[in-house]
């Protein structure tokens, strides 16, 4: 098993968590975490990998180990984490990898993609929506009422996220066996929710996910130009993000690989070893890992085929 580093790096003065494993110079590949965890979500997967890969996973401001500044000194928003996220990967000299993108993962790792295309040699979502299809209204109804318009009644039903329960029912909603998942996950999760401030920086981030959808035009275009490799291994059961969002990759990229696995929303936990399964073998067969084919494919075309 990979011995994984716990790191932090002072990045635009604040200082970001992240754990680091495997050689730096093997492929990288970059791990971002959806709300409401953290890098926590991955301490199963990072040595899963680390043996063939330089693996990165941050914790985005505001979560985890992360610094936390209020909302009065930080605007939260997905451009600025994904601007975070890019001069990490900068200070720590990684100008080439492969995005695991989870839930609010995905916007991050988008603006990544969108603003560095050539930095990007693969793509793999696990529950994390590029497309308008795949959003479950149960779930995202409050979302864009708050979005809409806040009002007393808009802000508490959207509260409710942040509740133990909501935490718990993210975790095991969709997973047959529920005693797969630890109770640590949740634990660990709420407790950081629930620090003096986090609820506004959530708010924040909540109302900022408007910005999202109208990027999902230019990430298209990215896909069908730049033909990353895309693997899209989903929990079908998730209720937030349905299977239809896995499915959509294949109209832009049509040879992406996609897997509906049986779980939810956190698929790692019920099936964190059939997962690290299909990333190992598809990033072996789509980025090449010996010395002199890793500086071939740095300066080849950035279309595929």
């Amino acid at each position: 098993m990979g011995v994984v580093h716990h790191r932090y790096a002072t990045v635009q003065g604040h200082r970001i968590f992240y754990r680091e494993a495997g050689s730096p110079d093997a492929p990288t590949i970059v791990l971002l975490h959806g709300f409401p965890t953290s890098s926590f979500m991955f301490r199963n997967l990072i040595p899963a990998l680390a043996d063939r890969y330089h693996v990165i996973a941050p914790d985005h401001l505001g979560f985890g180990y992360s610094d936390m500044p209020s909302v009065e000194e930080f605007d939260y928003t997905f451009d600025a984490l994904a601007d975070l996220t890019a001069g990490l990967l900068d200070q720590l000299g990684v100008a080439r990898y492969a995005i695991y993108v989870q839930d609010y993962g995905a916007p991050i790792g988008w603006r990544l993609a969108l603003a560095r295309p050539d930095a990007i040699t693969a793509i793999i979502t696990q529950n994390g929506n590029g497309y308008e299809a795949g959003f479950i209204d149960g779930f995202w109804q409050t979302v864009w009422d708050y979005q809409r318009e806040q009002t007393a009644e808009t802000e508490a039903a959207i509260r409710t996220a942040l509740t133990m329960d909501a935490t718990r029912w993210q975790y095991l909603t969709g997973v047959a066996d529920e005693s797969l998942v630890s109770p640590d996950t949740w634990h660990h999760d709420f407790a950081l929710l629930s620090r003096p401030g986090n609820d506004a920086i959530q708010l924040a981030l909540f109302r900022d996910y408007a910005t999202n959808l109208p990027l999902y035009a230019a990430l298209h275009d990215h896909l069908r130009h730049h033909r990353p490799p895309v693997l899209a291994v989903w929990g079908k059961d998730d209720p937030i993000f349905g299977p239809d969002g896995a499915r959509a990759f294949a109209a832009d990229v049509p040879d992406a690989e996609i897997h509906l696995l049986d779980g939810g929303h956190f698929l790692l936990e019920s099936a964190g070893d059939k997962v690290a399964e299909l990333i190992r073998d598809f990033l072996s067969r789509v980025i090449a890992t010996g010395p002199t084919e890793r500086e071939a494919y740095a300066t080849a075309a950035p279309m595929r085929g």
